[in-house]
């Protein structure tokens, strides 16, 4: 079975404790190292490579924005699941601008956290209910769209809504009614209309241009 190679990095050692606990009962996820500050995890980073760093935001040296953006630039490999007691929308927008490809409160259940590593981890981004909801409610509005923007069909339109809303591909094609192959060709066209490489671009640039509206 291949497994997910995790760090851990959080200043608290009682909480790393207890995260690695319950991830070590997963037959699919090795947590590889655990580190307390951003200094300890550069320095573990030049002997092994992890597929996800989970880290959380205030930490002693910088921050874990910071973090996420030097990981995204010289590990562009490895994923980011920031985990934090800050859920209001400047942490969490300056998180994805940063590179982060899920955001989830501290207090969230553990079967979440093990969905949102799993999700990530195949590519796909992550946020609960409530971290999706203070991002569109804060930052998605009318706007005037650009001529790539309006070359948008309507379902590549409601396929941003549900990728922003943190949805998988696989829970897309199951709302939808459609195949996955499917989604991952409208999908993969949206990329492409607007010039983008990845879901991780595709969330930052419809939050900055406002692509998806709350009804």
């Amino acid at each position: 079975m291949e497994q997910i190679k995790i760090v851990l990095v959080d200043d608290h050692q009682m909480f790393r404790d207890g995260v690695k606990s319950v991830l070590s009962d997963e037959e699919n996820i090795e947590v590889i190292g655990e580190v307390g500050n951003a200094k300890d995890l550069y320095e573990l980073l030049k002997l092994q490579t992890p597929d996800l760093v989970i880290t959380d935001i205030s930490m002693p040296d910088i921050s874990g924005i910071e973090l996420s953006k030097y990981i995204s630039e010289n590990f562009p490999g490895i994923k980011i699941l920031i985990l934090s007691m800050h859920s209001n929308e400047e942490f969490i927008t300056k998180a994805l601008n940063a590179g982060a490809n899920g955001y989830l409160p501290k207090d969230t259940s553990m079967n979440e956290l093990l969905e949102a590593i799993n999700t990530i981890y195949k590519g796909d981004n992550y946020f609960n209910k409530d971290i999706s909801n203070t991002i569109l409610k804060t930052f998605i509005g009318k706007s005037k769209e650009s001529e790539n923007e309006k070359s948008l069909t309507k379902r590549e339109k409601e396929i941003v809504k549900l990728v922003v809303d943190g949805l998988t591909n696989k829970e897309i094609a199951e709302r939808l009614f459609i195949s996955i192959r499917t989604v991952d060709s409208h999908k993969n066209n949206i990329l492409q209309k607007l010039n983008l490489k990845s879901s991780v671009e595709l969330v930052k640039y419809a939050i900055k241009n406002k692509l998806a509206d709350i009804e």
